[in-house]
């Protein structure tokens, strides 16, 4: 009925030209995730601080956001990977080191979109901290 994947096809390297980075939330503590995906959004690569190696409040340094974003971006280079796109979301420190890590690959970059969620007046926000 289905025909079975030979080994060779499972490991058989994807060419991607195009590509989007998706820094995803860069908070004060942590910059959690980088991923890399085609234009359709099927994932390429991905690197993450503490698959980077950083633990703990090492994980929130612009040098570790440098280094996920170059680590990731990288692996894409080797699948063919040769223009780029740039979402970004959340308010920490390494937005900007991580835009410049990109930048020093030299790629060229197409478009930088900030895609932080803001509410409209949903949730309540928490009460004021009584110190």
């Amino acid at each position: 009925m289905f025909k079975q994947k030979s080994l060779s096809e499972k490991n058989a390297k994807r060419k991607v030209f195009r590509g989007v980075v998706h820094i995803f939330k860069t908070t004060f503590n942590n910059i959690s995730i980088v991923c890399v995906t085609d234009i359709q959004g099927n994932v390429v690569t991905w690197s993450s601080s503490g698959a980077c190696g950083f633990k703990g409040s090492r994980k929130a340094t612009p040098y570790a956001a440098q280094t996920v974003t170059s680590n990731a971006v990288r692996k894409a280079i080797d699948l063919g990977l040769r223009q780029i796109e740039i979402n970004i979301s959340g308010p920490g420190t390494g937005r900007e080191t991580a835009i410049r890590s990109v930048q020093n690959l030299g790629i060229p970059i197409f478009l930088i979109k900030d895609v932080t969620a803001l509410p409209h007046n949903g949730c309540r926000p928490p009460k004021k901290r009584r110190i």
